[in-house]
């Protein structure tokens, strides 16, 4: 058991839609007392990291509502009911960048914004990009454009704050550190 554990003794389910639901729980906390968690619940996503065999990276740029921005950021998407995530992995590569791969490497998961959500992101690499003969119609409501950049004009990107999001960040720090081994 663990000492910190909230426990939910009431959970009211205030929104669901398209791609998170919310809710607001009332737990017991450790001392005794309670308390009110708004929770925002999400089914999962991927990330990839797609390196060309130049050692360029795919990325793409696209508008974020929520930031009122665009963003550069690596391919990525939400986790159909039931997929596994290198299945999504594989499919988001595909409408988003045009390239498939017959190796990917897991890499790791990490937690976007643990407190208040519970969205999961499992990331993967390849190395392995093969451009699709036909293109894979991607959303309808996503417009994106691809770039293709070396690992130090990522790092640029990240401290002009265009690439400005975790997951992305995260990809260039991991092949950076995979420089330096």
């Amino acid at each position: 058991m663990d000492k910190f554990e909230e426990r939910t003794t009431a959970s009211q389910s205030i929104f669901k839609g398209k791609v998170v639901n919310l809710q607001v729980d009332e737990v017991a906390l450790p001392d005794g007392k309670t308390s009110k968690r708004e929770i925002v619940k999400h089914p999962g996503a991927v990330a990839i990291i797609p390196v060309t065999k130049d050692n360029k990276i795919v990325f793409v740029e696209q508008y974020r509502k929520p930031l009122e921005k665009s963003i550069v950021e690596i391919p990525a998407g939400k986790l159909e009911p039931g997929e596994k995530p290198e299945v999504t992995a594989k499919r988001e590569l595909e409408e988003e960048t045009g390239y498939t791969t017959n190796d990917l490497t897991f890499i790791t998961s990490f937690y976007t914004s643990p407190g208040f959500a519970d969205e999961i992101i499992h990331l993967y690499m390849t190395e392995d990009l093969i451009p699709l003969e036909e293109k894979v119609a991607g959303d309808e409501d996503e417009f994106v454009e691809l770039m293709e950049l070396t690992l130090e004009e990522a790092e640029q990107l990240v401290r002009e704050q265009r690439i400005h999001d975790v997951k992305t960040a995260y990809a260039v720090l991991y092949l950076r550190l995979l420089e330096r081994k």
